[in-house]
């Protein structure tokens, strides 16, 4: 770690350089994106397989909400989604990889957003979706026992893009999200964890999907949440870490939901994500002078798009996925 890096790690925030890029970098965005996609024997495209079909929904929502969705392969993206289904109806993250949750979600808003839900298997996906549901409402990712809140919204969002929300017991998912809810405002993996942005994300995104935000003091999260401001700009995923732009994107569209978007600092907020921005090969990195990767460039473009920046399409704050594609089904 260099010496700048410790003193950002001490006083949990990072430096914005005045040589920081300062405007939105569209064309280096989209040309960083194809790049990736394209150069299948990188170190980078090697090692995220794991990730594979998610990195591909990362890819395509960033390039449809710059409205630049032409430049993808769309068949030979549908016959990779074919490929990853699994016997037991869910998707794997890449060929002859076990299915999981998080990539069965991928392959739904992969097909919504190119238009192609046909080339996805539904009523394998409601099975593999509602065999998941434990008996206090919470959802495991596979086949293991583990329960976190980041799979009862993967779930209800799943189910709730094909229609299906009827399949699986709602009110036991709403009882499992409340006893996650904190006396901070915040919610965490499972009841008694601590208080974390993801699982703000997840949990008022279940919510929202449910019509219960009722159900929560809103002011309440959303100061939790406007918390998560440094004095950089940047928001960080819970109190004394570092800024990271990805939670961007998890605060703020959990804001949106909230109706408390105004309650950060915008333009502190977007000098942030500009400084994200690679200024020489495109893409966003966790923090400026980091390395870009398509993760963080999804999240940081949507960000920007929640601020309706003009070069952007609106994105829905649920599903990190553009209004126009989701039709009658966006939410927010």
């Amino acid at each position: 770690m260099s010496f700048a890096g410790f003193m950002d790690f001490a006083r949990k925030d990072v430096n914005l350089l005045e040589s920081s890029p300062t405007a939105f970098l569209k064309k280096l965005h989209s040309d960083f994106i194809c790049k990736y996609e394209k150069d299948r024997d990188s170190y980078e495209y090697a090692m995220s397989e794991s990730l594979r079909l998610s990195g591909i929904y990362w890819c395509l929502s960033a390039m449809d909400i710059m409205q630049e969705l032409d430049r993808m392969n769309r068949d030979e993206i549908v016959k990779y989604v074919k490929e990853c289904r699994r016997e037991d109806g869910g998707y794997g993250p890449a060929e002859q990889h076990d299915s999981h949750l998080l990539h069965t979600l991928c392959a739904v808003q992969i097909a919504i957003i190119l238009d192609r839900l046909e080339c996805i298997d539904a009523e394998g996906i409601v099975q593999f979706v509602k065999n998941l549901q434990k008996p206090d409402g919470s959802f495991t990712g596979d086949s293991s026992n583990e329960i976190d809140t980041r799979f009862t919204f993967v779930a209800l969002a799943t189910l709730y893009l094909l229609g299906r929300l009827n399949e699986i017991d709602a009110q036991k998912a709403v009882e499992f999200v409340l006893k996650c809810y904190n006396s901070d405002g915040g919610f965490g993996t499972r009841p008694g964890s601590e208080s974390h942005s993801g699982q703000v994300y997840c949990c008022v995104g279940s919510l929202c999907i449910l019509d219960r935000l009722e159900s929560i003091d809103r002011n309440k999260t959303a100061a939790w949440l406007a918390q998560r401001q440094c004095t950089s700009g940047g928001l960080n995923g819970r109190p004394e870490k570092l800024p990271d732009v990805c939670y961007s994107w998890w605060v703020l569209s959990s804001l949106a939901m909230l109706k408390r978007l105004h309650w950060i600092d915008e333009e502190k907020m977007k000098r942030f994500i500009y400084a994200c921005q690679d200024s020489e090969t495109g893409g966003f990195a966790d923090r400026p002078e980091d390395v870009s990767d398509p993760f963080h460039t999804v999240f940081g473009i949507a960000a920007l798009s929640l601020f309706s920046h003009p070069e952007l399409s609106s994105v829905d704050a649920v599903f990190c996925m553009t209004k126009k594609c989701l039709g009658d089904k966006s939410l927010c």
